[in-house]
């Protein structure tokens, strides 16, 4: 069955993508970048990770990092976005993404306008309410949001068919409010 799929080492694929998401474990980062450093030049590279240990507790990146600014420490050439990191794979499907009339917020943080737009883009194009969050600092905020995800869904027991929603207002119906 694998011989009808095509496969490809990670140098080779990447030289054919334009964008290239990052789903490796936080604690991998150091081990699997690197080598990968001059392939990812002027690449956009979505960092979906979350800094958390193997028994899915914070890892502590302090206050004045994140596991995406890191990544963009490790990946100078490369134009890093975080992303995707707040979304539980079992709500990545389109009869999940939309809850009760409102779409899954994807929030999308870097430093790279041009980064910022394709993932944007390809959020909305798979179905989520794209949200900019403006730079890559904010991906310390969206990391704390995954802990805390991770708390309601494990520690309290909700599971994992949960999904935040960043409910903006309507400015026309706010104007003619006032």
């Amino acid at each position: 069955m694998a011989a009808e799929f095509p496969t490809a080492g990670y140098e080779e694929a990447i030289l054919g993508a334009d964008m290239v998401i990052i789903a490796v474990p936080y604690l991998a980062l150091g081990e699997v970048l690197p080598p990968l450093a001059e392939v990812l030049v002027g690449k956009i590279v979505v960092d979906t990770t979350n800094a958390v240990k193997a028994d899915w507790s914070p890892f502590p990146t302090g206050e004045e990092s994140s596991a995406a600014e890191q990544i963009q420490a490790m990946l100078p050439g490369s134009r890093v976005a975080k992303a995707f990191n707040t979304i539980y794979a079992d709500v990545i499907r389109p009869e999940r993404l939309d809850r009760n009339g409102l779409r899954v917020s994807l929030f999308v943080a870097s430093d790279h306008v041009e980064a910022t737009q394709a993932v944007l883009a390809l959020g909305g194009e798979l179905g989520f309410d794209a949200v900019n969050a403006g730079p890559l600092k904010s991906a310390r905020y969206l990391e704390a949001i995954a802990h805390l995800n991770l708390e309601l869904a494990f520690g309290q027991g909700d599971g994992t068919n949960t999904a935040i929603i960043y409910h903006r207002a309507d400015p026309a119906k706010e104007k003619n409010q006032h």
